[in-house]
């Protein structure tokens, strides 16, 4: 079972950079999607939210044409730095990042867009900086639902499996995460092994859930 063990730290290692990552950029997307007004903004959003309704093997299968070595963006990493993306844990982070994307954006652009616009158009007639309002009054008044979208995104990001599976396989101790060692072994027919894998999956979630409703009683989780 010590395989169980690792697969969970990896992927619970994964989980945690992607949802660091969604912090920076779907709370950036959102409060930027919550307060410009441009042409091709709805097109724009529909894009952002489409990891969320497409097949996680179509996404995989994306994301392997742009960092695979001969794609775009792993031909560049390769041939200026030679690193090599695909079947890493970093190209697992990359696949999960990207699934659970959607789930902070589309809170972080809820929690922005109910914030009034009046308090920081108030705080600009002081001579206060954008960078400052956006600290000191968009974020502190959004941060319940930006918690709930993080929250969601990394327990997204904790089942990950098909555009997992795409672009960094199925390598023990290094790429497999726990659901996909718990496919792994029902394909070899080890039911006590994804007996344990599932146990430990469903604890880990309902740990999450436990933990985003003493951090939202009553508000956003229930």
């Amino acid at each position: 079972m010590e395989g169980a063990w690792v697969a969970l730290a990896l992927t619970l290692k994964v989980a945690g950079v992607a949802t660091l990552l969604n912090l920076f950029f779907g709370v950036g997307v959102g409060y930027a999607m919550a307060r410009w007004r441009f042409p091709g903004r709805d097109l724009l959003d529909a894009v952002f939210t489409l990891p969320m309704v497409m097949p996680p093997t179509v996404l995989g299968y994306y994301l392997l044409v742009l960092i695979g070595s001969h794609g775009p963006i792993g031909r560049w990493l390769l041939q200026t730095f030679g690193v090599r993306l695909i079947f890493t844990w970093q190209a697992a982070v990359i696949a999960a990042t990207v699934v659970a994307f959607p789930l902070v954006f589309k809170a972080a652009r809820a929690a922005f867009e109910t914030v009034e616009p009046q308090l920081e158009d108030a705080a600009r007639t002081l001579g206060i900086r954008e960078l400052a309002i956006f600290f000191r009054i968009s974020l502190p008044l959004a941060w319940r639902g930006i918690l709930a979208g993080l929250l969601l995104s990394f327990a997204r990001a904790l089942g990950e499996f098909g555009a997992t599976l795409m672009v960094a396989g199925s390598i023990p101790g290094k790429t497999q995460t726990l659901s996909i060692a718990v496919y792994e072994a029902v394909q070899a027919g080890q039911d006590h092994t994804a007996n344990f894998l599932v146990a430990i999956t469903s604890l880990v979630c309902i740990a999450v859930l436990l933990a985003a409703g003493r951090l939202l009683p009553g508000r956003v989780v229930r």
